[in-house]
């Protein structure tokens, strides 16, 4: 799979979709502010790191996919769910880089200058989740080279 940007893409989504996943980032932004005020910014911290327009983008992905292969003439719900998941796989290898981000800045924040930890942080970001990414390309082919190995041949007297 080749990882690439559709700007075109941009065009395809209304202004109301836009409102919706803006709305939803707002909100799970509020509330993670608020629980951090209540429960202190260790909780609250981890809430922000919530992908808060996912949940937004993966109806409006499976929307989008669905009315595609309708206008096809074809069926769209499998499809639809289908496409939304590869994109929630995308927002979990971007979390693990956010997890190994936030664990850095919790660990070299404190004692060291922001000039330095920050971007020791972006590196570990990207590293984690490239990391990710390849690990799910070796559990692919694992799969893959699993599945397509040969089937064991039973002794003669057990065939029938």
């Amino acid at each position: 799979m080749i990882v690439k940007a559709d700007i075109s893409a941009l065009k395809k989504a209304s202004w109301l979709e836009y409102s919706i996943r803006f709305l939803f980032g707002g909100l799970m932004t509020v509330l993670a502010g608020l629980i951090a005020k209540h429960y202190g910014p260790e909780l609250g911290g981890l809430f922000l790191a919530f992908p808060a327009i996912a949940p937004a983008a993966a109806t409006m992905i499976d929307q989008h996919a669905k009315e595609q292969k309708q206008r096809a003439g074809f069926e769209g719900h499998t499809r639809g769910r289908k496409t939304a998941a590869l994109d929630m796989f995308g927002t979990v290898w971007a979390s693990v880089g956010l997890l190994a981000f936030g664990l850095v800045i919790w660990w070299m924040g404190s004692s060291h200058s922001a000039c330095l930890v920050l971007p020791i942080a972006t590196v570990v970001w990207l590293g984690g989740a490239l990391s990710t990414w390849e690990l799910r390309r070796i559990l692919k082919r694992q799969k893959t080279t699993h599945h397509r190995a040969a089937p064991a041949q039973f002794p003669a007297h057990k065939r029938k």
